[in-house]
């Protein structure tokens, strides 16, 4: 089995919901795109408050903190092919009508509580459907792996929310860990 191989496995077992799979398989751009995808700063501003619902701020800096929205237009715009990227729009689009009609406030006007609850109950339905099954809400899934990676993969998520050691550093086989402890940052 071959690296490339190997990946696709990996993904496949993942639920094939990898943030930029295709980008890693294939190596390069896709192909097909939609043609001037630009995000406006209220959407950037919008996409901050989703990933500030997935990883608020506690005694370390949320997901907004580390311009989580203008790395999900990046990674949207730049690595995703034109059906994905028109299912992310379409679902950040879905999640805004979705969540005013069943509140009855916007989802920037709405308590962090209140936006949180429905983004667990988004999840838990994604969660439960088969990945086979393009079902529409799977753009929840879309969203939490950009969150997830885009956080902890900024200056603010791996330096505050992550032990950090600029790498290349000493190499030290036999860590202490002690329970409570933080992962490292690779």
């Amino acid at each position: 089995m071959n690296r490339r191989e190997a990946l696709k496995s990996v993904v496949l077992m993942m639920g094939g919901t990898m943030v930029g799979a295709n980008v890693i398989l294939t190596g390069c751009a896709p192909e097909k795109q939609i043609e001037g995808l630009d995000f406006s700063e209220e959407e950037i501003a919008y996409m901050d408050e989703i990933g500030e619902a997935i990883i608020p701020e506690t005694d370390t800096p949320g997901a907004k903190a580390a311009g989580i929205g203008s790395f999900m237009a990046m990674m949207v715009k730049d690595t995703y092919t034109e059906e994905q990227q028109k299912s992310f729009i379409n679902g950040l689009n879905s999640l805004k009508s979705d969540f005013k009609s069943e509140t009855g406030t916007a989802f920037m006007d709405a308590a962090v509580a209140e936006r949180t609850a429905f983004l667990n109950k988004l999840n838990k339905e994604a969660m439960q459907q088969n990945p086979e099954e393009n079902t529409g809400s799977n753009y929840i899934l879309m969203i939490k792996d950009l969150t997830l990676l885009g956080y902890f993969t900024s200056e603010v998520g791996a330096t505050q929310a992550l032990r950090y050691i600029e790498t290349p550093g000493r190499y030290d086989p036999c860590m202490e860990y002690n329970k409570g402890d933080k992962a490292w940052a690779i």
